[in-house]
């Protein structure tokens, strides 16, 4: 298969991950099918909107978990500042549980961090052919959301809002009610709002229970 397609080149990449072991091995598998490829580097979503500001980019390789992440809320800042660029989610985070929610938020596509090379090469050649990206196991769980309506997910995770999830993970970080609705822009009571809804979809009653459960769904 030819990953490339009908996309000409150089490709202008701008990947954001904090952590420099990953980018660096990124770019290797990028640079292996995409050899004129021009990659910029960010750690942090601020360096990542900077860059966005300075160079004209074709696909941004975004990590969800980045020290001043804000969630979905990343997708519209990013194409704020261009409008057209091609976002591609790179997480390891379950994508079952938080891959249709930033598909939904307008990313291109959803690659875990457990893919293969091959899965990573078509993953960038459909999104800069302006393709969405989904995985079988994604695709799967659209057919049966739209083919079973009500249909429940083994998993109870699956079943949070986005902003759930996000509430969810600032708890598990440590985060207080306080910190998280100051983050996030909302009000304490909408948070401990969500908390409480959280709580009773998981069944736990303590932030300890909250740890073990999703420690158990999230992998």
């Amino acid at each position: 298969m030819n990953h490339l397609e009908n996309y000409s080149l150089p490709t202008r990449v701008l990947l954001v991950e904090d952590y420099a072991i990953i980018r660096l091995a990124t770019k290797v598998l990028i640079k292996e099918t995409f050899k004129s490829a021009i990659i910029h580097e960010a750690a942090t979503l601020r360096d990542g909107i900077s860059c966005l500001e300075a160079h004209e980019i074709d696909l941004v390789l975004l990590d969800i978990q980045l020290p001043d992440s804000e969630g979905v809320a990343m997708i519209s800042k990013i194409r704020m500042v261009q409008p057209k660029v091609r976002i591609l989610i790179f997480s390891g985070l379950n994508e079952q549980i938080y891959g249709l929610h930033y598909i939904k938020a307008g990313a291109n596509g959803f690659l875990s961090k457990d893919a293969t090379k091959d899965q990573m090469q078509a993953a960038i050649s459909a999104t800069l052919n302006d393709r969405r990206f989904l995985s079988e196991v994604m695709q799967g769980k659209i057919l049966n959301e739209n083919m079973y309506p009500g249909f429940v997910p083994e998993n109870p995770l699956e079943a949070l809002s986005i902003r759930e999830l996000e509430v969810m993970d600032m708890l598990l970080d440590g985060l207080w009610v306080k910190e998280i609705a100051n983050q996030l822009g909302l009000t304490e009571s909408s948070v401990s709002t969500y908390k409480s809804k959280i709580f009773e979809r998981l069944g736990v009653t303590t932030l300890i229970e909250l740890y073990t459960e999703a420690e158990k769904f999230r992998q």
